[in-house]
């Protein structure tokens, strides 16, 4: 027969430990998620009126 635990409450300090743990990963993410929007733009804007053009874009587009 299986043994069940009665206590099924997190370990002391182990929700506030994982509320931070995934403030850190959400910050990260928000990170990554600008600078690839940073980096696009900067691309984007190195091409000529007529290449934007070409891929449906305008130069008011980029910002």
């Amino acid at each position: 027969m299986a043994y069940v635990a009665a206590n099924t409450q997190a370990p002391l300090g182990a929700v506030a430990t994982l509320r931070v743990v995934d403030s850190i990963r959400e910050l990260k993410n928000a990170f990554v998620a600008w600078n690839d929007t940073r980096v696009t733009r900067k691309a984007l804007s190195r091409l000529s009126g007529e290449q934007l053009q070409d891929i449906g874009l305008t130069r008011a587009d980029l910002f």
